[in-house]
């Protein structure tokens, strides 16, 4: 059994071969795309072994997703496919700022399907993290029930269970749908991974001490926060029943081509971090760091590193530091 297993929505990505409106455009170059598959490519470059449930159509971008999982040695035992929904993908622009215009097709898509049926056929034993997303309880009732099911899971074998809200208003029915869902799923989790945007919009406060203590006092054991330009914090309970908290900076971004995917990358240094029992600090650097090398590359996972892409990366921004 894998050591990660997650979950979501994968999607065929065509990013613009040119500048402009997506409307105008009449090149596209293809990609890989899906927060969690970015995650599972993450953390699975640096050496982990991962597999990743969902569900694709019996379609060409299926066929090219289940390719693309093997090829990250990511496993596939259960990506399930079906001939009545298809799979999912996106439109990406370019930008000369990293934010592009961006436009989904992925309304009815075959992960949208995911049920609590799938979820039996997973074997959890030996495994030791499960990683959830925002996005795939918000595709539709079925896949909210089987995030519920998949935490059950995880929970009967005694997994560390990891939440990344992702937030995707456009997916839910309405923002208080989004939010009462979203937190109702973060505080059944371990550890809650919420850019500083999103802890502000899911808890109404501005500080991220304040983030923080929100969902600790539900019982999260440890949340961690992405921001950005701030570099990253994490507070959590320790055995004693005390409260620990680590702070770490940003790592510079000297060639900005594309903030899409990086705070999945961040998530990606999270989870191996801890899959490594690295300290908090280790960690946070970590996180940091691959954040910053995912926003120099154009695709959303393309730029996520091997562990001596890593090493050397961290190992360059000590060394200018020294300077």
């Amino acid at each position: 059994m894998s050591e990660l297993i997650t979950a979501g929505e994968p999607l065929i990505l065509f990013i613009a071969d040119e500048k402009g409106p997506l409307s105008s455009v009449r090149h596209y170059t293809r990609y890989m795309a899906g927060a969690e598959v970015n995650v599972s490519v993450g953390v699975s470059r640096l050496g982990h072994s991962v597999s990743f449930l969902t569900q694709i159509g019996e379609d060409p971008f299926g066929v090219y997703v289940k390719n693309f999982l093997n090829k990250e040695n990511i496993g596939t035992q259960y990506v399930f496919s079906t001939p009545k929904y298809p799979t999912g993908f996106m439109l990406k622009g370019l930008s000369d700022i990293g934010d592009p215009e961006t436009f989904y097709f992925r309304k009815g898509s075959a992960a949208s399907k995911l049920t609590r049926a799938y979820v039996d056929q997973v074997d959890f034993s030996g495994a030791k993290i499960l990683h959830l997303g925002g996005i795939l309880a918000g595709l539709s009732e079925s896949s909210y029930e089987a995030t519920l099911a998949l935490i059950e899971k995880a929970r009967e074998y005694g997994l560390t269970i990891t939440f990344d809200p992702n937030l995707r208003p456009v997916i839910w029915d309405s923002e208080e749908q989004m939010i009462k869902r979203t937190n109702e799923i973060a505080c059944l989790c371990d550890v809650v991974i919420p850019n500083a945007k999103e802890g502000r919009i899911l808890t109404g406060e501005n500080e991220k001490e304040k983030v923080a203590a929100f969902y600790l006092s539900k019982g999260v054991h440890q949340v961690i926060i992405n921001l950005v330009e701030e570099g990253s914090y994490t507070k959590k309970r320790t055995a004693d029943g005390s409260f620990s908290e680590t702070a770490a900076p940003k790592y510079e971004v000297k060639n900005l081509i594309d903030r899409v995917g990086a705070g999945d990358g961040f998530v990606s240094g999270i989870l191996s971090g801890m899959l490594e029992n690295l300290d908090d600090q280790a960690t946070l650097m970590r996180g940091n760091a691959i954040c910053s090398i995912q926003m120099q590359s154009l695709g959303d996972n393309d730029g996520l590193p091997t562990r001596e892409e890593l090493d050397a990366f961290m190992k360059s921004a000590v060394l200018e530091a020294a300077k």
